[in-house]
């Protein structure tokens, strides 16, 4: 079993239960496999009701002890009737709490309880009106005809015993069933993605209608419970924080501060990768504004060196966390001794970096590696410190609400999502000081004409990528033979799906024309135009 996997049943699992401990009620998701699992359990979230998301593999054992007020079955990639696809536990149906399949987890639920999935004569991709047979219980005030997203090859050709129809579309017949004495539901579509236009409504009927949980997971209850964990787990001991000044290590440096206080030191290891001017600017902001001491730490050359010759994404990640670990065990040979190291981990970092989970016995597949990030699968084998990390199990909007519930200035959370590794993957192929400068002079550019025009918080990220190619190109009657430059700028809500953004022609003009006139080794400027998914929101 992956990394990720791993996590989801077993770390996942212990905090879950103790969140459930302040919450009382929460809602499991169990995963299959789709990339849309986290997702669902955000939109939960978004009701104010706790929700994690499980292997498919956790077993009944481990879910009584969770005492969930409801279950829901993500979809996945598989068809239910192939060899080796993947089934969880079907005592799961006689646990006597509700439970929601979607997509694949609907066609689960019908094949385990009698019914029949069959492949469809057409599959269903995208949009389609949902027309309603019941418009009580699952459906209430889902307006008839509303639209809601499709996803599948495979349909329902026969409901199980004491199913009933609640909704069909004009290819899907079984677009939406239900038991409703055993509170057993199922759906064709995926009601959390932003397209099903009713998808939200019906989310709500089954957190509070059916599962009857009531909206206690707040930002001040997660502020509560993360404060006493933290003292309860780090008790006497020094932590070390790896600052980056992001929203994410910036919320986790105030979280801690006000849980530990002064056992807390704050180490910004200026790797060489962050944009132009941002470590004085962090610097700064820290000791005069926050007054937070910060220990600074000059490993550009270090990390540059490290890099020579490097050009594939993943080696490149794993070499930043290896050498970060290292830093910072150097650092704190001089500054400890520490027994903990916080990181700023998030959901989405967990989720992207879980490798391709083959069961060698039962060869069942249950997630795609995206790409791994430096602080989730950089981490070298041989970590010294135990770690720390309260927002792990956090969407990115979500920090944003505990940084404001802490005190932290809109200058911070309202920030664009910096990686980790930083300008170091927005480099393709190898990373050298020349190119550095380079795509710093161009961010610099891209973020101040965003900044000028208001535009700044209409974007959920905007910054500019270097490749390792030259082209040919014409200036003051010269060729030029320079690097292409290209500008990443997507609207999203959480990261885990973004659209590019339609930036006003005018606006991306003028960005084009500084960056060819002022940066030196530019000749060419181009606009990605690839949303999430096909495309990731970084380039490597």
């Amino acid at each position: 079993m992956n990394t990720a996997v791993t996590l989801l049943t077993e770390e996942v699992s212990q905090q879950a239960q103790s969140l459930g401990r302040l919450n009382r009620q929460m809602i499991v998701v169990l995963d299959f496999g789709s990339q849309y699992s986290e997702l669902i359990a955000r939109r939960i979230r978004e009701t104010q009701v706790y929700s994690e998301v499980l292997s498919y593999r956790t077993t009944i054992e481990q879910l009584r002890k969770l005492n969930p007020k409801g279950i829901i079955l993500s979809g996945g990639p598989n068809s239910v009737y192939d060899n080796g696809a993947p089934h969880c536990d079907p005592e799961i149906w006689n646990l006597g709490i509700p439970v929601l399949g979607v997509c694949y987890g609907m066609q689960l639920m019908v094949q385990n309880l009698g019914g029949k999935v069959a492949k469809a004569d057409r599959g269903e991709y995208g949009k389609a009106s949902l027309y309603i047979d019941d418009p009580t219980d699952l459906l209430t005030n889902v307006e008839d005809g509303t639209t809601m997203w499709m996803s599948h090859g495979d349909s329902v050709i026969q409901i199980p015993p004491g199913f009933e129809l609640l909704a069909h579309t004009e290819n899907t017949p079984c677009a939406a069933i239900a038991h409703h004495e055993k509170k057993l539901y199922g759906v064709q579509f995926h009601p959390e993605v932003v397209h099903s236009v009713g998808g939200i409504a019906l989310i709500r009927n089954f957190v509070y209608h059916i599962c009857e949980c009531e909206p206690t997971w707040t930002t001040a209850a997660f502020v509560e419970e993360s404060i006493r964990e933290i003292r309860a787990k780090v008790g006497d001991k020094r932590v070390l924080l790896a600052l980056s000044g992001g929203v994410d290590s910036s919320t986790l440096a105030f979280l801690l501060y006000k849980a530990i206080g002064e056992q807390l030191t704050c180490v910004f290891i200026d790797q060489g990768f962050m944009r132009k001017y941002e470590p004085e600017r962090l610097l700064k902001l820290f000791s005069e504004q926050f007054h937070i001491p910060v220990e600074y730490v000059n490993a550009r050359d270090r990390f540059l060196s490290a890099l020579a010759g490097v050009v594939d994404p993943e080696e490149k990640r794993r070499i930043i966390g290896h050498e970060f670990i290292r830093v910072f065990e150097e650092t704190s040979k001089d500054l400890g001794p520490f027994d903990y190291l916080a990181q700023g981990t998030l959901y989405p970092d967990v989720i992207e970096s879980a490798d391709t989970n083959v069961d060698p016995q039962t060869g069942e597949r249950v997630a795609v590696k995206i790409k791994s990030h430096h602080n989730v699968g950089g981490l070298p084998k041989d970590l010294r410190f135990k770690l720390v990390e309260p927002l792990r199990k956090l969407f990115k909007d979500e920090v944003r609400k505990v940084g404001r519930a802490i005190g932290l200035p809109e200058e911070i959370v309202q920030r664009h999502p910096f990686p980790g590794p930083g300008l170091a993957i927005r480099i393709l192929g190898e990373v050298t000081a020349e190119r550095l400068n380079i795509l710093r002079d161009a961010d610099l550019i891209v973020r101040q004409e965003i900044n000028q025009r208001g535009l700044y918080h209409n974007y959920w990220q905007a910054f500019a990528v270097l490749l390792p190619i030259r082209s040919v190109g014409v200036m003051g009657d010269q060729r030029t033979y320079a690097y292409p430059i290209v500008l990443r700028i997507v609207q999203s809500e959480d990261g885990m799906t973004a659209d590019w953004a339609r930036v006003p022609y005018d606006v991306l003009e003028v960005i084009s024309n500084r960056i060819v006139n002022e940066v030196k080794g530019v000749n060419r400027v181009v606009y990605d135009i690839t949303s999430k998914p096909p495309g990731t929101i970084e380039w490597e």
